[in-house]
């Protein structure tokens, strides 16, 4: 469960720095980016895998681009849910998502080596997917 609450944390901070570099991609406030995480999470653990395999073809044949289409249209779906997270217009459709993959990675990573993980969960490190 506090893996969970830590995940969930670490993906509203990165929707505020994407907010901050992504033209397209706004978080109203603290509340927006904390209930957006959690829609991203349930998007991508619940219609992300079916997207993924309904575009393998589309994916197969653009060589794995088209995956940045299914990243993206689940980002936007997940903002449709969450009034004060706006995705809007191309650059927010497709760079929100990589910019939010990167960001929690590096997040994620930092927090890692700092030893937050290990002192809270008694873990060694907390698998994130936001992003992807």
């Amino acid at each position: 469960m506090i893996g969970f609450a830590i995940t969930t944390l670490v993906t509203a901070l990165s929707l505020f720095v994407v907010d901050l570099t992504v033209p397209g991609v706004t978080i109203a406030t603290v509340t927006a980016a904390l209930l957006a995480a959690i829609s991203l999470g349930l998007v991508n653990g619940f219609v992300k895998p079916v997207l993924s395999i309904l575009s393998l073809p589309a994916t197969f044949l653009t060589l794995g681009a088209f995956s940045l289409v299914v990243n993206g249209f689940c980002f936007w779906l997940a903002s449709l849910f969450v009034p004060g997270f706006v995705v809007h217009g191309f650059l927010g459709f497709i760079l929100g998502p990589i910019a939010l993959s990167f960001v929690s990675t590096f997040l994620s990573k930092y927090l890692a080596e700092k030893g937050l993980f290990k002192s809270i969960t008694g873990e060694d490190t907390i698998a994130l997917d936001a992003g992807e």
